[in-house]
């Protein structure tokens, strides 16, 4: 009996280190199968944030449209004695900007330019701002005419006579699209329009405007 129980302590004994190594390796298996899992579940994280950033929100760029150009205060002159054109005139400028996407869009300190000919002879500041998603911003600018700038011309003097005065504006918005906190997609959008400016009664037609945006 005694060499019974000697038996049965020593073949318990024996079993234990096997015991041991077993439910060690049953254990990396399972910390193996949850690290994988971790893994699986990480990349397919990923692939869907991917996904959606070039699917849903996809940046899509921002549209600056001119919506209407109308004159005011235009005085018009001519001084015989100098020689010269004096001239007094503001331009209200009514645009829109649309943001197409799915997330806000941020946008720096911008300006609106009014040219004659090539040359600069207004400009007006655009201040900062954010557009919501699918929200579309309407803004009034008013540009004074520097008319000193176009009285130095020499072409301004027989557009006067002609009635017709060929005038430009151009706008430029500059921000980025923030998608998912996680992509920053910087986005250039700017509006030219040329129209003419009739003198006889002060409207504003021909308008002709191009639209071009960077991403």
């Amino acid at each position: 009996m005694e060499v019974e129980s000697l038996r049965s302590r020593n073949g318990k004994s024996m079993a234990q280190p096997g015991n041991t190594a077993a439910s060690g390796i049953k254990r990396r298996l399972r910390l193996r199968n949850i690290c994988f899992g971790v893994m699986g579940v990480l990349i397919f994280i990923i692939i869907l944030i991917v996904i959606l950033a070039f699917t849903v929100f996809k940046a899509k760029r921002p549209v600056t449209t001119i919506d209407s150009v109308s004159l005011s205060n235009l005085k018009v002159s001519l001084d015989l004695a100098r020689l010269q054109v004096l001239l007094n005139a503001t331009l209200d400028v009514d645009l829109s900007i649309k943001n197409p996407n799915k997330v806000g869009f941020k946008y720096k300190d911008s300006t609106a330019q009014l040219n004659y000919r090539g040359q600069q002879v207004g400009e007006v500041p655009i201040p900062a701002g954010k557009i919501s998603a699918d929200e579309t911003v309407p803004m009034n600018l008013t540009l004074t005419v520097m008319a000193d700038r176009l009285i130095s011309d020499s072409k301004f003097l027989s557009d006067v006579r002609g009635g017709e005065l060929p005038l430009n504006t151009f706008t430029k918005i500059a921000g980025k699209v923030n998608v998912l906190n996680m992509f920053k997609i910087h986005v250039v959008s700017s509006t030219s329009c040329n129209f003419i400016v009739f003198l006889s009664n002060s409207s504003v037609g021909d308008q002709d405007c191009k639209y071009k945006t960077n991403l």
